[in-house]
């Protein structure tokens, strides 16, 4: 009897143009000192895409036979060495991003979350992929950002995040 994976593998009946890359995002939220939100970002190094630009502190692709939630906890452990509780992440944005006519990779369906409490100090456990770990006042972000995460944080700060994005179309 085949396994779930089996389910998850190509069989060619999905056409290229039905194709889409889905992935989780985490902003770990805390209150700043002046009364605002700090956000958790990372600096992004030797992952060859938007290397020197800060993102969010936990993001990555959802694997074979898991959930978008399961796939933010699981980004937000091998990242930043943090334990989330699935009902403590509060859903943000889903954003649609491509590029329209460019490859099926670059055909995207983001799944943003913000969580206010974890469990263990957030720290980098992905060295060759981030050049270190700070928090920032949500209304005043370093630069640059990854340009459709930026968009997410604005919205977040100005506390006008739509249930739905687009990006590049």
């Amino acid at each position: 009897m085949p396994g779930l994976s089996d389910a998850w593998s190509d069989d060619g009946s999905a056409d290229h143009r039905f194709r889409v890359v889905p992935a989780a995002y985490v902003f770990l939220l805390r209150p700043a000192a002046d009364g605002g939100e700090e956000v958790l970002l990372q600096l992004r190094r030797g992952t060859g895409f938007m290397d020197e630009h800060w993102a969010a502190g936990a993001a990555g692709h959802v694997e074979a036979d898991e959930s978008v939630v399961q796939a933010a906890v699981r980004e937000a452990r091998e990242e930043l060495g943090v334990d989330l509780d699935p009902a403590d992440l509060a859903p943000v944005t889903v954003m649609h991003r491509g590029q329209p006519g460019g490859p099926a990779l670059e055909q995207r369906v983001d799944v943003f979350f913000q969580a206010r409490r974890w469990s263990g100090l957030p720290h980098t456990e992905e060295r060759d992929k981030s050049a270190g770990l700070r928090w920032f006042p949500l209304d005043a972000l370093p630069e640059p950002v990854v340009p459709h995460e930026l968009r997410v944080l604005q919205a977040l700060a100005a506390g006008e995040a739509p249930r739905l994005m687009l990006f590049g179309f």
